[in-house]
């Protein structure tokens, strides 16, 4: 199959091309580099199977040559950070609300088989139960958050008006090898950053928030399986571990690994911050075939190798 990966030089994006290409897919990859970096696909530049453009899913002509071709497409390219979306929330819609309808619109002009979709945990918000199951009413407290379940409508929408197989995949916290750091990095990257310069990692409030930490090629795994199981389209589908990870409990595995002497120190909580998040994933088992297989101590290990820490 010839797939799109829009921002498929990003951390999920680039992990997704890896797997599709040693599948024995043909990957083009459209991403304007303003989170993505071309050293992700390094591996693969310039050899067969792998086109690279560089360009915005807001502007048409890129799409329209992006999509040459192409039989489905896996969508990554985002406005990620839930801090930058209180900030400058018009951008966050233009891009993940905005540039999804176009994209689907292209998509369904062209004929285009299937369309997989990168949604988010944080659709959710707070819920009243755990875990967290796909009917659960979503209640986002997040521009971004908002921002991607606008974007599930629309997908949805395009599935029931326009025919498009389209799939929306609900990742919890990814994590792995390439992700982003910086002001508004994961958790992860934050606390490791800290720890490289013998810094006491932050925690915002008091640490028992929890989450659903899934490997980054657990996901690649589950937006691969997204493009060909039959029962898929129209659906909705949770990308987690089903295990809940306090922050104090990840701080601690991450001191142990590391080898660091420091005690974390506390900060305010975070603004749009969920109290506690863990995936219900039998939709997942049951549509996708998809069950993660990294765990959390074995992740973080490949993580800090691909750093260059001596374990």
């Amino acid at each position: 199959m010839r797939v799109l990966v829009t921002g498929g030089a990003g951390f999920i994006g680039s992990h997704t091309v890896d797997l599709l290409l040693s599948s024995g897919h043909e990957v083009v990859v459209l991403d304007d580099l303003s989170s993505g970096r071309r050293e992700n696909l390094l591996a693969h530049l310039g050899k067969p199977g792998l086109t690279f453009l560089r360009g915005d899913i807001l502007d048409p002509e890129a799409v329209g040559r992006a999509l040459e071709g192409v039989e489905a497409v896996i969508h990554e390219a985002a406005q990620i950070s839930v801090p930058l979306s209180f900030e400058k929330p018009e951008l966050t819609r233009e891009v993940n609300v905005v540039g999804t309808r176009l994209l689907l619109e292209a998509c369904a002009g062209r004929g285009i088989r299937r369309f997989v979709y990168a949604s988010s945990c944080a659709v959710y918000g707070n819920p009243g139960r755990l875990p967290v199951d796909e009917e659960t009413p979503p209640s986002p407290l997040s521009p971004y958050a908002r921002s991607k379940l606008e974007a599930e409508e629309e997908c949805l929408r395009f599935f029931r008006e326009r025919g498009l197989e389209t799939v929306c995949l609900r990742y919890f916290n990814v994590y792995g090898p390439r992700q982003g750091g910086g002001e508004y990095a994961g958790v992860i990257v934050k606390f490791l950053e800290r720890l490289r310069e013998d810094l006491p990692p932050v925690v915002h409030g008091d640490g028992r928030q929890t989450r659903d930490f899934v490997y980054v090629g657990d996901v690649a795994k589950a937006n691969l399986l997204a493009l060909t199981s039959p029962r898929a389209p129209g659906k909705v589908v949770n990308v987690g571990t089903g295990r809940e990870t306090s922050i104090l409990e990840l701080c601690r595995l991450l001191l142990r690994l590391t080898g660091k002497r420091v005690e974390p120190v506390h900060a305010e909580p975070r603004m749009g911050d969920v109290r506690r998040s863990v995936a219900d994933v039998r939709r997942a088992k049951e549509v996708l075939g998809f069950e993660a297989r990294v765990t959390l101590e074995e992740g973080l290990e490949r993580l800090l190798s691909s750093l260059g820490w001596n374990l």
